[in-house]
């Protein structure tokens, strides 16, 4: 059975509704709730949001179910953006494959991942152009010294130690329940 429609029935029948009286409540048909039950529609649009003030449900609460708590998987998750050490865009790349094969099956994958990502792609740009930017700066100005290569060699470091740092302690929230993630920058990916 679809779990939307389980978790439907469940509250219906929670609150001691009858589908007629659900029906007639939410102005959807019997028959278009009957289908929803047994597992042959799956509601959509205003038929879902009608529901949900009936039932008084948030949509997004109704969506979630059947996805489990996966603690230990968020953690890797988050631990997933050390994969920039060895690999040049590793932090986007790993975590956008477990984002897009676990964020239908993992409570809070969705969001986590959506804001991991954004913050991952704009932090790799500036990592990567700021330093091509001093680079460039001191190109332009002649200056360009083997004390100016290292600053700029420091820079890309520390902007780097930063992000890993972030991503360790992150996990490291997300192993003892607390679901604490990236600001959300530029959300370019939801």
């Amino acid at each position: 059975m679809n779990p939307v429609g389980i978790k439907i029935k469940e509250i219906r029948v929670k609150k001691g509704m009858s589908q007629e009286e659900l029906a007639t409540d939410s102005q959807v048909s019997l028959r278009t709730i009957q289908r929803i039950e047994n597992n042959e529609n799956e509601p959509r649009g205003k038929t879902l949001q009608l529901l949900c003030e009936t039932l008084d449900i948030n949509i997004e609460e109704l969506l979630e179910y059947g996805k489990h708590e996966d603690r230990q998987f968020l953690m890797f998750f988050h631990l997933s953006v050390l994969a920039g050490i060895f690999i040049p865009v590793g932090n986007i790349i790993l975590p956008l494959i477990l984002w897009m094969t676990k964020k239908d099956k993992i409570q809070g994958l969705q969001k986590i991942g959506a804001r991991l990502l954004n913050f991952q792609i704009v932090w790799t740009i500036l990592s990567y152009l700021i330093p091509i930017l001093l680079v460039v700066s001191q190109l332009m100005h002649k200056e360009l010294l083997p004390m100016n290569v290292r600053s700029v060699v420091y820079v890309y470091f520390v902007l780097s130690l930063i992000n890993y740092l972030i991503c360790i302690i992150l996990a490291i929230l997300n192993a003892r329940g607390k679901q604490i993630t990236y600001p959300s920058i530029i959300p370019m990916i939801k």
